[in-house]
């Protein structure tokens, strides 16, 4: 018996770390490794115009780490750089805050449908 609970710890585990790399409300939008969801922080609205997602993290980084890692990844997932900390893909825009310091960091996301101009 011993055994088995064993077993199904070791196959649930990566299930659970697997729902923890994404920015919590997102699917899509990767949670940096180091950061940690800040939890009842995340608030999801559908709209027909698109969706909003409000969340944050936080962690022992610093803003340069933070933001070099975005610019790294979020291409690779189809977005586009509209600023140091403001990204655009397919109607959305992404950005990022900083709050605390370097090493206490806590890193707002906010998604929300792409102004029309």
């Amino acid at each position: 018996m011993r055994r088995l609970v064993l077993i199904a710890l070791l196959l649930v585990a990566p299930l659970a770390a697997r729902a923890e790399d994404f920015v919590p409300g997102t699917e899509d939008v990767p949670l940096m490794p180091g950061l940690a969801a800040v939890e009842n922080s995340s608030l999801v609205f559908d709209k027909p115009e698109g969706r909003i997602v409000e969340s944050a993290a936080h962690g022992a980084a610093t803003r340069a780490a933070v933001t070099r890692f975005y610019a790294e990844t979020l291409p690779q997932l189809g977005w586009r750089a509209a600023g140091p900390r403001d990204w655009r893909r397919e109607g959305e825009r992404l950005r990022l805050d900083f709050r605390g310091a370097d090493g206490n960091l806590t890193v707002g996301f906010t998604l929300s449908p792409q102004a029309s101009r």
